[in-house]
Parts: C-alpha cells; structure tokens; sequence
C-alpha cells in the first residue's frame, strides 16, 4: 500500500498521546495516507492501518534502524523541544522529505496582551525565568523552528512551522479543561480566580488535526509559519456558564483570592491576570479553515472526559 503513487506515506514523530493521536484516528480513517508513527511505545496503539515504529528519537542509530527509507509526503513532528531534536531526525532519517511540519506553540511570542498577536509579533531573545521550570520551554522550541529553516535549506525539503493557541479536547492529558471536569465528576464546586479579566484563544485537537492534513502537501503553506486559534476569545465565565448549560445548571463556584489559591495549593489552567490571544486568521484564510464552536467542541471533551472514565471503572 505505502508503494502505491495514490497513497502518500506521513510518518508521525510522537502521536500516542493527545493532539497526534487525534491526527492518527483522523488520518487513519483516510484511504489516501499510510500513517507511520515514531515514538518510545509506551503507550501502543494498536490502530488497523497504522505502523507503529518504536524508537527514540534522540537516538541516531534508532532513527536509522527503525524507520524505513520512505519517500515522506510529510513528516509530522509533536515532540521537537529542542534543536538537536530537529538536527537528529533530519540527519539520519533515511528516505526523502518532501514536506516537514513542525508543531510548535505561541509559547514563542515575547510577551502577550489583550490584542490577537499574529505571526509578525516579536519574539523571545532568551529563557524566561519567571516562568521557573518551564523557562527554556518556549526558548527551545524557537530555535527548534530556527533548526527546521537550516534543515529544509541544507537539505531541500519544504517546511511548514505551525503555532497553536491553548488546545483543548479528547486525549488532553494537561490539567487545563479537566480542571473543570473532575469537580463537575466529584460534584463539587469550582474554585475560580477572584480576578478573571484575562481572555484566551484556544484550538479544539479535532480542529487542529483537520488543519495539519489540509498543510499536508498544499503549496500555500509551505515554508511558512502560521499561528493555529480559533476566532473566539473565551474567560473563565465563558467556560463556566458553558459547562453550567451541559450539565443543566447546579455547578457551585467558589472565588479565591491568588494568596487563598497558593495556601490550598491549586494552580489555575490559565492565568488569570494574563490575556493569551492571537490571530489564526493567516491559516484560516490561507486553507479555508471553519472552526468549531468553543461550547461545541468543550461539550465534546466534557462527554469524551466521562466515556474514559466509565470505561477505567472510575465512575
């Protein structure tokens, strides 16, 4: 199948978890590509028409060994955060690249405000120490993008750097929606911050993959970098009043002070005193994107968050 001219051959790096096995269900239920996946196979998936390569990433020899010698239609990249994550796979994948489509984060961007920051926003010059652990996280995952430029330059491939905003929806293993979900399980109310003046942009993971097939091989993408939010701007009330309509009334909120929140312990899935928007309309216009309704696709997650837990004996 993978030799046929009709078929085009998509190897995933990363795609057992949240965004990339949204994208493999979705691209495996296409009869026009042969999905490959890459990653550590901790968690197998066991998907009819899809190969499932085990290896790590950041080792050259399993790079080689494991992954055939392939014309890839595209290369779908979850997991670069650094540069030498880039440097390795192009460096001893075998076969040829045609298309490499890095998944990176509006993590990137210098600062955020209350305007939507498009693609021309400036960017990080350095690691950000407020943000403690995860200071070199947007850092690293810039120049990962600077390493795929050189790359697609030193060896005559096509890229595309795709950004999302907050993403959201089914596999989500990031404590953002389910924040909210498991006081609605537990029946339990909802602590929220004091302040909530901050807006946010967001992407639903069905979207998202929908987005990355559409790149996949399109002119009008290539070599360029796009932003991925959807044209809502959503608060915590939004979210809540959304989920209140789901459940048909009843959830509980609690207001707490930052200083309250520390001393019970609880991080907020979004900052509340920072607005994190931006433009996805580049995207939007350039590949005739509609994305789903917020309450839509939280609804979804909200009935997709209770099936995983009926099925794991927890409700």
């Amino acid at each position: 199948m993978a030799n046929n001219v009709d078929v085009k051959n998509i190897l995933i790096i990363g795609g057992s978890y949240f965004c990339g096995r949204v994208l493999v269900e979705e691209l495996s239920a296409l009869k026009q590509y042969q999905t490959y996946v890459f990653n550590r196979g901790r968690v197998p998936l066991g998907m009819d028409g899809v190969t499932e390569l085990v290896g790590d990433r950041g080792d050259a020899q399993a790079v080689a060994e494991n992954i055939p010698a392939l014309v890839w239609d595209a290369v779908i990249d979850f997991c670069a955060y650094e540069p030498e994550h880039i440097d390795n796979l192009v460096c001893h994948l075998k076969g040829e690249i045609r298309h490499y489509i890095l998944i990176s984060t509006t993590s990137v961007y210098r600062s955020a405000n209350a305007h939507g920051l498009d693609e021309s926003a400036a960017v990080l010059e350095g690691r950000q120490e407020a943000l403690g652990q995860f200071a070199d996280y947007g850092f690293l995952k810039l120049q990962a993008e600077q390493a795929l430029k050189n790359a697609a330059v030193s060896y005559g491939f096509d890229y595309s750097i795709i950004r999302p905003a907050i993403i959201y929806g089914f596999y989500n293993y990031a404590p953002r929606e389910s924040y909210f979900f498991d006081k609605i399980i537990a029946k339990c109310a909802v602590e929220v911050p004091e302040k909530q003046d901050a807006l946010y942009s967001f992407i639903w993971v069905v979207d998202m993959a929908h987005a990355i097939i559409k790149c996949i091989g399109n002119d009008s993408v290539l070599n360029q970098i796009f932003n991925l939010a959807s044209d809502e701007t959503i608060s915590y009330e939004h979210i809540l009043n959304c989920l209140d309509r789901a459940v048909k009334g009843g959830i509980e909120t609690i207001k707490l002070s930052d200083r309250e929140a520390q001393g019970k312990g609880i991080t907020w899935p979004f900052p509340p005193d920072t607005s994190l928007l931006y433009s996805g309309v580049m995207l939007k216009d350039c590949l005739g994107l509609e994305y789903t309704p917020f309450d839509k696709g939280l609804i979804e997650a909200l009935k997709h968050y209770y099936r995983a837990h009926r099925s794991a004996g927890r409700l």
